[in-house]
Protein backbone atom coordinates (compact mmCIF):
# COMPACT_ATOMS: atom_id res chain seq x y z
CA UNK A 1 0.00 0.00 0.00
CA UNK A 2 1.51 3.50 -1.19
CA UNK A 3 0.16 7.02 -0.15
CA UNK A 4 1.79 9.75 -2.80
CA UNK A 5 4.37 7.18 -4.14
CA UNK A 6 5.60 6.51 -0.88
CA UNK A 7 5.01 2.77 1.02
CA UNK A 8 2.83 2.92 4.11
CA UNK A 9 4.35 1.29 6.71
CA UNK A 10 1.90 0.45 10.12
CA UNK A 11 3.99 0.18 13.56
CA UNK A 12 2.63 -3.20 14.51
CA UNK A 13 3.23 -4.77 11.39
CA UNK A 14 6.70 -7.05 11.45
CA UNK A 15 9.72 -6.31 9.63
CA UNK A 16 10.76 -9.94 9.52
CA UNK A 17 9.40 -12.28 6.69
CA UNK A 18 9.13 -15.21 9.20
CA UNK A 19 6.98 -12.92 11.72
CA UNK A 20 4.76 -12.15 9.16
CA UNK A 21 3.78 -15.47 7.45
CA UNK A 22 3.86 -16.38 11.31
CA UNK A 23 1.10 -13.67 12.03
CA UNK A 24 -0.88 -14.01 8.55
CA UNK A 25 -1.58 -18.38 9.55
CA UNK A 26 -2.24 -17.60 12.78
CA UNK A 27 -4.71 -15.12 12.42
CA UNK A 28 -6.00 -16.93 9.89
CA UNK A 29 -5.99 -20.24 11.15
CA UNK A 30 -7.88 -18.51 14.47
CA UNK A 31 -10.27 -16.66 12.60
CA UNK A 32 -11.13 -19.98 10.69
CA UNK A 33 -11.18 -21.80 14.28
CA UNK A 34 -13.23 -19.24 15.38
CA UNK A 35 -15.87 -19.38 12.61
CA UNK A 36 -15.85 -23.28 13.11
CA UNK A 37 -16.82 -22.40 16.83
CA UNK A 38 -19.41 -19.88 16.31
CA UNK A 39 -20.96 -22.05 13.78
CA UNK A 40 -21.20 -25.27 16.23
CA UNK A 41 -22.23 -22.74 19.16
CA UNK A 42 -24.87 -21.63 17.02
CA UNK A 43 -26.00 -24.96 15.71
CA UNK A 44 -26.28 -26.33 19.65
CA UNK A 45 -28.18 -22.90 20.71
CA UNK A 46 -30.50 -23.57 17.67
CA UNK A 47 -30.81 -27.34 19.18
CA UNK A 48 -30.94 -26.75 22.69
CA UNK A 49 -33.78 -24.17 21.76
CA UNK A 50 -35.63 -26.37 19.60
CA UNK A 51 -36.01 -29.22 21.93
CA UNK A 52 -36.63 -26.91 25.04
CA UNK A 53 -39.40 -25.02 23.16
CA UNK A 54 -40.51 -28.84 22.06
CA UNK A 55 -40.64 -30.11 25.37
CA UNK A 56 -42.83 -26.91 26.44
CA UNK A 57 -45.14 -27.64 23.53
CA UNK A 58 -45.53 -31.20 24.40
CA UNK A 59 -44.91 -31.70 28.38
CA UNK A 60 -46.85 -28.17 29.53
CA UNK A 61 -49.88 -29.02 28.06
CA UNK A 62 -50.30 -32.45 29.26
CA UNK A 63 -49.33 -30.97 32.87
CA UNK A 64 -51.40 -28.22 32.68
CA UNK A 65 -54.13 -30.70 31.62
CA UNK A 66 -53.34 -32.89 34.34
CA UNK A 67 -53.35 -30.04 37.19
CA UNK A 68 -56.66 -28.51 35.75
CA UNK A 69 -58.75 -31.95 36.30
CA UNK A 70 -57.24 -32.79 39.72
CA UNK A 71 -58.89 -31.60 42.87
CA UNK A 72 -57.53 -28.34 44.19
CA UNK A 73 -56.15 -29.87 47.49
CA UNK A 74 -54.54 -32.77 45.61
CA UNK A 75 -52.73 -30.60 43.43
CA UNK A 76 -49.81 -29.98 45.59
CA UNK A 77 -49.09 -33.44 45.19
CA UNK A 78 -48.43 -33.42 41.76
CA UNK A 79 -46.28 -30.18 41.35
CA UNK A 80 -43.10 -31.68 41.58
CA UNK A 81 -43.67 -34.71 40.07
CA UNK A 82 -44.97 -32.93 36.82
CA UNK A 83 -41.87 -30.29 37.00
CA UNK A 84 -38.93 -30.54 34.61
CA UNK A 85 -34.83 -29.77 34.69
CA UNK A 86 -35.68 -26.31 32.96
CA UNK A 87 -39.02 -25.62 33.97
CA UNK A 88 -41.47 -26.04 37.25
CA UNK A 89 -45.12 -25.52 38.25
CA UNK A 90 -46.14 -23.17 41.78
CA UNK A 91 -49.37 -22.70 42.72
CA UNK A 92 -49.85 -19.67 43.34
CA UNK A 93 -48.94 -15.65 42.19
CA UNK A 94 -45.20 -16.58 41.85
CA UNK A 95 -42.41 -13.90 42.61
CA UNK A 96 -43.19 -10.09 41.44
CA UNK A 97 -41.78 -9.14 38.49
CA UNK A 98 -41.88 -6.72 35.39
CA UNK A 99 -42.98 -7.43 31.69
CA UNK A 100 -40.37 -9.49 29.62
CA UNK A 101 -40.42 -7.98 25.97
CA UNK A 102 -37.58 -10.05 24.93
CA UNK A 103 -37.65 -12.47 21.76
CA UNK A 104 -36.55 -15.48 23.64
CA UNK A 105 -39.77 -15.18 26.35
CA UNK A 106 -42.32 -14.18 23.39
CA UNK A 107 -41.54 -17.55 21.50
CA UNK A 108 -41.54 -19.75 25.18
CA UNK A 109 -45.14 -17.62 25.47
CA UNK A 110 -46.42 -18.64 22.15
CA UNK A 111 -45.70 -22.09 22.63
CA UNK A 112 -47.42 -22.66 26.33
CA UNK A 113 -50.19 -20.72 24.78
CA UNK A 114 -50.26 -23.22 21.74
CA UNK A 115 -49.68 -26.02 24.32
CA UNK A 116 -53.00 -25.05 26.43
CA UNK A 117 -54.96 -24.56 23.31
CA UNK A 118 -55.53 -20.52 24.53
CA UNK A 119 -57.51 -21.46 27.33
CA UNK A 120 -55.61 -19.97 29.84
CA UNK A 121 -54.63 -16.34 28.84
CA UNK A 122 -51.04 -16.28 30.02
CA UNK A 123 -48.62 -13.16 31.36
CA UNK A 124 -45.29 -13.36 30.99
CA UNK A 125 -42.68 -11.70 33.41
CA UNK A 126 -38.81 -11.66 33.43
CA UNK A 127 -37.64 -12.48 37.28
CA UNK A 128 -34.82 -9.88 38.40
CA UNK A 129 -31.98 -11.76 39.61
CA UNK A 130 -28.39 -13.19 38.86
CA UNK A 131 -29.70 -16.02 36.99
CA UNK A 132 -31.86 -15.08 33.62
CA UNK A 133 -35.89 -16.89 34.84
CA UNK A 134 -39.05 -16.47 33.23
CA UNK A 135 -42.47 -16.76 34.87
CA UNK A 136 -45.43 -17.55 33.21
CA UNK A 137 -48.62 -16.75 34.94
CA UNK A 138 -52.56 -18.20 34.19
CA UNK A 139 -55.28 -19.49 36.28
CA UNK A 140 -56.68 -22.57 35.70
CA UNK A 141 -60.74 -23.41 35.14
CA UNK A 142 -61.21 -22.62 38.66
CA UNK A 143 -59.81 -19.34 38.93
CA UNK A 144 -56.88 -21.19 40.66
CA UNK A 145 -53.27 -19.06 39.75
CA UNK A 146 -50.91 -21.61 38.46
CA UNK A 147 -47.23 -20.34 37.48
CA UNK A 148 -44.59 -22.09 35.17
CA UNK A 149 -41.19 -21.03 36.78
CA UNK A 150 -38.87 -21.48 33.37
CA UNK A 151 -35.37 -20.99 33.61
CA UNK A 152 -34.04 -21.01 29.68
CA UNK A 153 -30.84 -23.19 28.90
CA UNK A 154 -29.17 -21.33 25.89
CA UNK A 155 -26.84 -24.50 24.83
CA UNK A 156 -26.41 -28.15 26.33
CA UNK A 157 -23.77 -27.40 28.89
CA UNK A 158 -20.18 -27.85 27.74
CA UNK A 159 -17.79 -30.73 29.01
CA UNK A 160 -15.24 -30.44 31.70
CA UNK A 161 -12.40 -31.49 29.27
CA UNK A 162 -13.35 -29.16 26.54
CA UNK A 163 -11.33 -26.28 27.30
CA UNK A 164 -8.46 -28.63 27.51
CA UNK A 165 -8.99 -29.65 23.94
CA UNK A 166 -8.68 -26.04 22.77
CA UNK A 167 -6.10 -25.51 24.78
CA UNK A 168 -3.74 -28.44 22.96
CA UNK A 169 -5.64 -27.24 19.70
CA UNK A 170 -4.12 -24.20 19.77
CA UNK A 171 -0.08 -25.45 20.68
CA UNK A 172 -0.92 -28.12 17.50
CA UNK A 173 -1.87 -24.89 15.24
CA UNK A 174 1.44 -22.87 16.84
CA UNK A 175 3.86 -25.55 16.40
CA UNK A 176 2.56 -26.53 12.85
CA UNK A 177 2.74 -22.85 12.12
CA UNK A 178 6.24 -22.53 13.56
CA UNK A 179 7.18 -25.74 11.39
CA UNK A 180 5.91 -24.50 7.92
CA UNK A 181 7.26 -20.85 8.77
CA UNK A 182 10.76 -22.64 8.76
CA UNK A 183 10.33 -24.79 6.33
CA UNK A 184 9.78 -21.86 4.45
CA UNK A 185 12.52 -19.19 5.69
CA UNK A 186 15.17 -21.40 6.74
CA UNK A 187 16.31 -21.53 2.43
CA UNK A 188 16.10 -18.02 2.51
CA UNK A 189 18.00 -17.59 5.18
CA UNK A 190 21.12 -20.48 3.44
CA UNK A 191 20.58 -18.15 0.26
CA UNK A 192 21.13 -15.01 2.21
CA UNK A 193 23.81 -16.07 3.90
CA UNK A 194 25.43 -17.26 0.99
CA UNK A 195 24.86 -14.15 -0.96
CA UNK A 196 26.88 -12.37 2.08
CA UNK A 197 29.79 -14.66 1.81
CA UNK A 198 29.86 -14.53 -2.31
CA UNK A 199 33.43 -13.89 -2.43
CA UNK A 200 34.10 -15.35 -6.40
CA UNK A 201 38.17 -15.19 -5.93
CA UNK A 202 37.13 -18.08 -3.42
CA UNK A 203 36.05 -21.25 -4.25
CA UNK A 204 33.48 -22.30 -1.47
CA UNK A 205 30.95 -24.96 -1.17
CA UNK A 206 28.23 -25.05 -3.80
CA UNK A 207 24.72 -24.43 -2.02
CA UNK A 208 22.40 -27.18 -1.20
CA UNK A 209 19.97 -27.58 -4.10
CA UNK A 210 17.96 -30.09 -1.99
CA UNK A 211 14.25 -29.92 -0.90
CA UNK A 212 11.03 -28.41 -2.70
CA UNK A 213 11.50 -27.70 -6.35
CA UNK A 214 11.30 -23.99 -6.10
CA UNK A 215 14.12 -23.98 -3.39
CA UNK A 216 16.28 -26.12 -5.60
CA UNK A 217 15.97 -24.09 -8.67
CA UNK A 218 16.85 -21.29 -6.45
CA UNK A 219 19.75 -22.64 -5.38
CA UNK A 220 20.65 -23.77 -8.20
CA UNK A 221 20.34 -20.72 -10.19
CA UNK A 222 22.60 -19.21 -7.49
CA UNK A 223 25.36 -21.04 -7.97
CA UNK A 224 25.13 -20.52 -11.57
CA UNK A 225 25.30 -16.73 -11.15
CA UNK A 226 28.48 -17.24 -8.93
CA UNK A 227 30.42 -19.14 -11.59
CA UNK A 228 29.52 -16.73 -13.96
CA UNK A 229 30.75 -13.87 -11.50
CA UNK A 230 33.92 -16.04 -11.06
CA UNK A 231 34.45 -16.57 -15.11
CA UNK A 232 33.52 -13.10 -15.75
CA UNK A 233 36.59 -11.69 -13.31
CA UNK A 234 38.61 -14.39 -14.26
CA UNK A 235 38.45 -13.31 -17.79
CA UNK A 236 38.72 -9.63 -17.10
CA UNK A 237 42.14 -10.39 -15.23
CA UNK A 238 43.21 -12.55 -18.00
CA UNK A 239 42.85 -9.85 -20.49
CA UNK A 240 44.30 -7.41 -18.67
CA UNK A 241 47.11 -9.68 -18.01
CA UNK A 242 47.21 -10.14 -21.93
CA UNK A 243 46.90 -6.61 -22.91
CA UNK A 244 49.79 -5.80 -19.94
CA UNK A 245 52.12 -8.52 -21.74
CA UNK A 246 51.74 -7.65 -24.81
CA UNK A 247 52.78 -3.90 -24.15
CA UNK A 248 56.19 -4.97 -23.12
CA UNK A 249 57.34 -6.39 -26.55
CA UNK A 250 56.50 -2.37 -28.35
CA UNK A 251 57.78 -0.85 -25.11
CA UNK A 252 61.12 -2.60 -25.31
CA UNK A 253 61.47 -1.69 -29.69
CA UNK A 254 60.76 1.94 -28.50
CA UNK A 255 63.18 2.12 -25.67
CA UNK A 256 65.72 0.24 -28.23
CA UNK A 257 65.00 3.29 -30.60
CA UNK A 258 65.04 5.53 -28.11
CA UNK A 259 68.41 4.45 -26.89
CA UNK A 260 70.36 4.92 -30.42
CA UNK A 261 68.93 8.05 -30.86
CA UNK A 262 70.83 11.39 -30.15
CA UNK A 263 70.60 12.89 -26.99
CA UNK A 264 68.04 15.81 -26.74
CA UNK A 265 65.69 17.22 -24.44
CA UNK A 266 63.27 15.43 -26.16
CA UNK A 267 65.37 11.81 -25.91
CA UNK A 268 65.15 12.36 -21.82
CA UNK A 269 61.02 12.89 -22.02
CA UNK A 270 60.35 10.40 -24.29
CA UNK A 271 62.65 7.48 -21.97
CA UNK A 272 60.43 9.25 -19.00
CA UNK A 273 57.06 8.83 -20.31
CA UNK A 274 58.08 5.09 -21.69
CA UNK A 275 59.28 3.86 -18.01
CA UNK A 276 55.71 5.20 -16.67
CA UNK A 277 54.45 2.88 -18.74
CA UNK A 278 56.67 0.23 -18.35
CA UNK A 279 55.83 0.47 -14.65
CA UNK A 280 51.83 0.60 -15.22
CA UNK A 281 52.21 -2.34 -16.84
CA UNK A 282 54.17 -4.33 -15.10
CA UNK A 283 51.95 -3.17 -12.03
CA UNK A 284 48.71 -4.35 -14.32
CA UNK A 285 50.42 -7.40 -14.80
CA UNK A 286 51.61 -7.96 -10.72
CA UNK A 287 47.74 -7.14 -10.33
CA UNK A 288 46.10 -9.72 -12.97
CA UNK A 289 48.35 -12.58 -11.04
CA UNK A 290 47.84 -11.39 -7.38
CA UNK A 291 43.95 -12.29 -8.50
CA UNK A 292 45.07 -15.65 -9.30
CA UNK A 293 48.45 -16.49 -7.15
CA UNK A 294 46.99 -19.47 -5.50
CA UNK A 295 49.90 -21.08 -7.49
CA UNK A 296 52.42 -20.42 -4.75
CA UNK A 297 53.05 -22.88 -1.52
CA UNK A 298 52.99 -21.91 1.46
CA UNK A 299 56.14 -22.62 3.41
CA UNK A 300 56.96 -21.88 7.40
CA UNK A 301 59.60 -18.62 7.25
CA UNK A 302 61.54 -17.29 10.32
CA UNK A 303 59.60 -13.92 11.12
CA UNK A 304 62.79 -12.21 12.06
CA UNK A 305 65.02 -13.03 9.49
CA UNK A 306 62.34 -12.61 7.05
CA UNK A 307 61.57 -8.76 7.88
CA UNK A 308 65.53 -8.09 8.58
CA UNK A 309 66.63 -9.07 4.68
CA UNK A 310 63.38 -6.86 3.61
CA UNK A 311 64.55 -4.11 5.92
CA UNK A 312 67.91 -4.53 4.81
CA UNK A 313 67.53 -4.67 1.24
CA UNK A 314 65.97 -1.05 1.16
CA UNK A 315 68.92 -0.05 3.31
CA UNK A 316 71.86 -1.47 0.77
CA UNK A 317 69.78 1.33 -1.69
CA UNK A 318 70.06 3.76 0.86
CA UNK A 319 66.41 3.78 1.45
CA UNK A 320 65.46 5.11 5.54
CA UNK A 321 63.88 1.60 6.18
CA UNK A 322 63.67 1.20 10.64
CA UNK A 323 62.31 -1.88 12.37
CA UNK A 324 60.81 -1.00 15.30
CA UNK A 325 59.92 -4.58 17.07
CA UNK A 326 60.23 -8.54 15.90
CA UNK A 327 59.31 -11.19 16.98
CA UNK A 328 60.75 -14.49 17.64
CA UNK A 329 59.52 -17.94 15.76
CA UNK A 330 57.94 -19.10 12.75
CA UNK A 331 54.95 -18.51 10.32
CA UNK A 332 53.38 -20.84 7.39
CA UNK A 333 52.64 -18.17 4.62
CA UNK A 334 53.26 -17.72 1.33
CA UNK A 335 56.77 -15.85 1.30
CA UNK A 336 56.67 -14.08 -2.07
CA UNK A 337 52.93 -12.88 -1.59
CA UNK A 338 53.89 -11.62 2.00
CA UNK A 339 56.82 -9.91 0.86
CA UNK A 340 55.10 -8.11 -2.09
CA UNK A 341 52.71 -6.78 -0.04
CA UNK A 342 55.03 -5.53 2.74
CA UNK A 343 57.39 -3.40 -0.26
CA UNK A 344 54.29 -2.21 -1.96
CA UNK A 345 53.65 -0.78 1.81
CA UNK A 346 57.28 0.52 2.34
CA UNK A 347 57.09 1.63 -1.45
CA UNK A 348 54.33 4.07 -0.47
CA UNK A 349 55.38 5.17 2.65
CA UNK A 350 59.39 6.13 1.21
CA UNK A 351 56.88 7.81 -1.82
CA UNK A 352 55.11 9.85 0.67
CA UNK A 353 56.88 10.31 3.58
CA UNK A 354 60.83 9.36 2.50
CA UNK A 355 60.99 6.62 5.75
CA UNK A 356 58.86 3.56 6.81
CA UNK A 357 59.04 1.85 10.50
CA UNK A 358 58.26 -1.81 10.23
CA UNK A 359 56.28 -3.36 13.58
CA UNK A 360 55.72 -6.80 14.11
CA UNK A 361 53.72 -8.43 16.78
CA UNK A 362 51.91 -11.64 17.90
CA UNK A 363 48.35 -10.90 19.19
CA UNK A 364 45.86 -13.21 21.29
CA UNK A 365 44.22 -15.04 18.81
CA UNK A 366 47.79 -15.90 17.43
CA UNK A 367 47.61 -13.96 14.78
CA UNK A 368 50.49 -12.10 13.49
CA UNK A 369 50.87 -8.44 12.09
CA UNK A 370 52.98 -6.39 10.90
CA UNK A 371 52.60 -2.50 10.15
CA UNK A 372 54.31 -0.45 8.10
CA UNK A 373 54.28 3.23 9.36
CA UNK A 374 55.11 6.20 8.46
CA UNK A 375 55.23 10.56 8.80
CA UNK A 376 53.39 11.39 5.88
CA UNK A 377 50.49 13.07 4.54
CA UNK A 378 48.38 10.26 5.86
CA UNK A 379 44.63 9.70 3.54
CA UNK A 380 41.68 11.59 4.78
CA UNK A 381 39.47 9.16 6.82
CA UNK A 382 36.29 9.34 3.80
CA UNK A 383 38.57 8.11 1.37
CA UNK A 384 40.74 5.12 3.25
CA UNK A 385 38.40 2.41 2.19
CA UNK A 386 38.35 3.59 -1.57
CA UNK A 387 42.27 3.71 -1.36
CA UNK A 388 42.17 -0.36 -1.72
CA UNK A 389 40.32 -0.30 -4.88
CA UNK A 390 42.65 -0.33 -8.26
CA UNK A 391 43.61 2.65 -9.94
CA UNK A 392 42.27 5.02 -7.80
CA UNK A 393 45.11 7.59 -7.08
CA UNK A 394 44.96 9.98 -4.01
CA UNK A 395 47.60 12.08 -5.74
CA UNK A 396 45.94 13.03 -8.82
CA UNK A 397 48.93 14.54 -10.02
CA UNK A 398 50.99 13.31 -13.29
CA UNK A 399 54.46 13.74 -11.24
CA UNK A 400 56.07 10.20 -11.55
CA UNK A 401 57.73 10.44 -8.28
CA UNK A 402 53.86 10.53 -6.66
CA UNK A 403 51.51 9.91 -8.35
CA UNK A 404 51.65 6.25 -9.19
CA UNK A 405 49.68 3.39 -11.37
CA UNK A 406 46.45 3.38 -8.12
CA UNK A 407 47.50 -0.37 -8.13
CA UNK A 408 50.30 -1.26 -5.26
CA UNK A 409 47.35 -1.10 -2.56
CA UNK A 410 45.19 -3.17 -4.80
CA UNK A 411 47.85 -5.97 -5.26
CA UNK A 412 48.01 -5.99 -1.50
CA UNK A 413 44.59 -6.45 -0.53
CA UNK A 414 44.16 -9.03 -3.52
CA UNK A 415 47.59 -10.84 -1.65
CA UNK A 416 46.32 -10.74 1.66
CA UNK A 417 43.25 -12.12 0.55
CA UNK A 418 44.82 -15.24 -0.74
CA UNK A 419 47.18 -15.86 2.03
CA UNK A 420 43.68 -15.73 4.07
CA UNK A 421 44.91 -12.29 6.13
CA UNK A 422 43.41 -9.02 5.78
CA UNK A 423 44.85 -5.60 5.06
CA UNK A 424 44.11 -2.53 7.33
CA UNK A 425 45.01 1.28 6.52
CA UNK A 426 44.57 3.55 9.39
CA UNK A 427 46.18 7.54 10.67
CA UNK A 428 48.14 7.41 12.77
CA UNK A 429 48.40 9.95 16.20
CA UNK A 430 50.80 12.67 15.43
CA UNK A 431 50.22 12.54 11.90
CA UNK A 432 51.21 9.69 9.30
CA UNK A 433 49.66 6.48 7.82
CA UNK A 434 50.15 3.10 9.21
CA UNK A 435 49.26 0.23 6.34
CA UNK A 436 48.65 -3.28 8.22
CA UNK A 437 48.85 -7.14 6.87
CA UNK A 438 47.48 -9.91 9.38
CA UNK A 439 48.12 -13.40 8.86
CA UNK A 440 47.38 -16.48 10.82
Amino acid sequence: MTMAGLPVRWPWWPSTLRSRISLILLAGLAIAYGLSFSVLYIERYMSAKAVMLGTLENDVATSIAVLDRLPADERANFVDWLSRGNYNFELGAGLPGVPDTSTHGAEIAAKIEDAVGHRFPIRMESIPGPISRLQAHLNLSDGSPLTIDVTPRGIMPIAAWLPYVFVVQMLVIVLCTWFAVRQAIRPLAELAAAADALDPNKKGAALSDGGPSEVAHAAKAFNAMRDRIAHYLEERVQILAAISHDLQTPITRMRLRADIADDSPEKAKLLQDLGEIERLVQDGIAYARSAHSNGEKSSRIDLASFIESISYDYQDTGKSVEILGLIRGTATTKPHALRRILTNFIDNALKFAGAAEIAVERRDAGEIAITVLDRGPGIPRDQIEAAMQPFFRLEQSRNRNTGGTGLGLAIAHQLAQTLGGSVRLYNRQGGGLAAEVVIS
